[in-house]
């Protein structure tokens, strides 16, 4: 008996999948490799900057500081109206005045009493002085000369107050220069004789019951001569605070 034909096996086309067949594990590719940087690509960490941070709060709580400090002056100013004080020579006399020429010199023996007039302008401020030294000078320019000096206790003067400082001075024998002794004498007797008078003193500030410290202050009255004093002006005198406040009073 003949075997029956073979049936030709047939072939599968490319690419065919055989569903029955057991699927084959997949391949794991490696990561893929960051490239390499050279060393100046490679990016910095930042650091904090505390102080810069520390430098921007500074300023900004020292501008805070300075604004309340503009404002509380502002309202200061408006609330209390504050004022210098005034100063002004009342009076000057000469009691004595004496230019004697001696063999070993030219003497000068004089006495004078001044009236340093001191005004308190303010209503809500109270103003408190140290000891305060005043000098009396005559003449001007090369031939000033020094009649002495004289301290005045400290006192206090109240708002809207005047108070009126006495003071003495006195010079004996006091040897001046020929040309200048001839020049005084002469300037006293036709009463055109300069006068001068600076006092020097601490000034403090009393404000709602409290005192604001003591400021060194130097009041000048330059320039007077005794025919104006005799007939009654008063001139103007300068108050120098600190060295860089000066301030003319026409009282």
């Amino acid at each position: 008996m003949s075997e029956p034909p073979v049936k030709p096996v047939l072939q599968k086309p490319p690419g065919y999948k055989d569903p029955n067949a057991p699927a084959a594990p997949r391949a794991v590719r490696p990561p893929p490799r960051k490239p390499v940087l050279p060393p100046s690509f490679h990016p910095k960490k930042r650091k904090p900057n505390y102080g810069r941070a520390c430098c921007c709060c500074f300023c900004i709580f020292f501008l805070i500081f300075l604004l309340l400090v503009i404002i509380s002056a502002a309202a200061f100013y408006l609330w209390f109206d504050p004022k210098l004080p005034g100063f002004h020579v009342q009076s000057f006399r000469i009691s004595h005045f004496n230019v004697t020429k001696r063999p070993d010199g030219t003497y000068l023996d004089a006495k004078t009493t001044t009236r340093l007039e001191v005004k308190n302008p303010n209503g809500k401020m109270t103003y408190y002085y140290g000891s305060t030294e005043v000098d009396v000078t005559v003449g001007e320019g090369g031939y000033e000369t020094e009649l002495g000096t004289t301290p005045v206790p400290e006192f206090t003067m109240r708002e809207k107050t005047t108070r009126s400082l006495r003071v003495e001075t006195k010079v004996s024998n006091k040897l001046v220069v020929d040309e200048v002794g001839s020049k005084l004498k002469a300037r006293y007797r036709s009463k055109s004789l300069a006068v001068n008078v600076e006092a020097r003193t601490k000034v403090g500030v009393g404000v709602a019951g409290l005192k604001i410290g003591m400021v060194g202050v130097t009041v000048k009255c330059d320039g007077m001569s005794r025919k104006q004093l005799d007939g009654g002006d008063m001139p103007k005198c300068v108050i120098n605070m600190l060295k860089w406040l000066d301030e003319n009073l026409f009282l």
